[in-house]
């Protein structure tokens, strides 16, 4: 069976970084697949586009979704994922930098699992993805599929 992988949705390519740095700082060494656009992260998740023939049964453990994204923005991301039978039991972490209210509200109607601000000082954020991955890798038990 495939190792466990993560699907970061994240258009900044810093913020990507820094996701990155703080797995990798945190000890966890699953694969990361970064999808840098709401288009390109649908495309991966169903298997269209550039990503057309891959098996769509191979899910991520979590997707950690950026809401703030070009062409695709992050609740139309969550709102096809919560729509399609494949994927409406992905757990989804809106990892994000919005403070609106209407955000997290929205986000929460359409299922998202978790809301979680970015902290802006590097130190805070990689100790927020560090929880991050070790809650949804190790400590979350997932549905069967």
């Amino acid at each position: 069976m495939p190792e466990k992988m993560i699907l970061l949705v994240e258009d900044n390519a810093a913020d990507v970084t820094l996701t990155i740095r703080a797995i990798k700082r945190a000890n966890i060494a699953n694969e990361m697949v970064v999808a840098r656009d709401g288009a390109e992260a649908l495309d991966y998740l169903f298997g269209t586009g550039q990503y057309r023939g891959r098996d769509i049964n191979q899910l991520p453990v979590v997707v950690l979704l950026d809401l703030k994204l070009p062409k695709i923005d992050g609740i139309e991301v969550l709102k096809q994922i919560r729509a399609n039978p494949v994927t409406q039991l992905l757990p989804v972490v809106v990892l994000t930098s919005s403070k609106e209210e209407s955000d997290v509200t929205t986000c929460y109607k359409y299922n998202c699992n978790s809301y979680v601000r970015k902290p802006v000082d590097f130190n805070q954020f990689a100790e927020a993805v560090k929880q991050l991955g070790l809650y949804w890798l190790v400590l979350n038990e997932p549905p069967a599929k």
